[in-house]
């Protein structure tokens, strides 16, 4: 799913099997308030809010802005998704990559003379 953000509009959309979901948010002195999620009922439940408020939270970490949610799904979001999720999921995301690229089963370089 692509999220765009238009900075200038303030607000998050995507769109899915033909309709437009929505994210809007005001932003006042690096603090970015969201006012309102919209999905049509035609692609609710398959997760689409979750995934523009995924957008919004990451594009204010990467801005620096604190999030104040405005709105009852914006607060009942971050409610259930502790502030370091994500932070934790890029860590494993991190940690496969690492894994990958030194598989266990490589001998270790460090102290050999070849």
């Amino acid at each position: 799913m692509i999220i765009d953000h238009d900075t200038k509009a303030q607000r998050f959309t995507t769109d899915v099997d033909g309709h437009r979901a929505f994210l809007e948010y005001s932003l006042s002195n690096q603090v970015m308030t969201i006012s309102h999620t919209g999905v049509a009922p035609a692609i609710r439940g398959r997760g689409v809010a979750a995934e523009l408020m995924r957008g919004a939270l990451s594009a204010a970490r990467v801005a620096g802005w604190t999030v104040n949610p405005g709105c009852s799904y914006a607060a009942a979001y971050m409610r259930r998704q502790p502030a370091d999720a994500e932070r934790q999921h890029e860590e494993d995301l991190l940690d496969e990559a690492l894994d990958e690229s030194f598989p266990a089963s490589d001998p270790p370089a460090v102290g050999q003379i070849t």
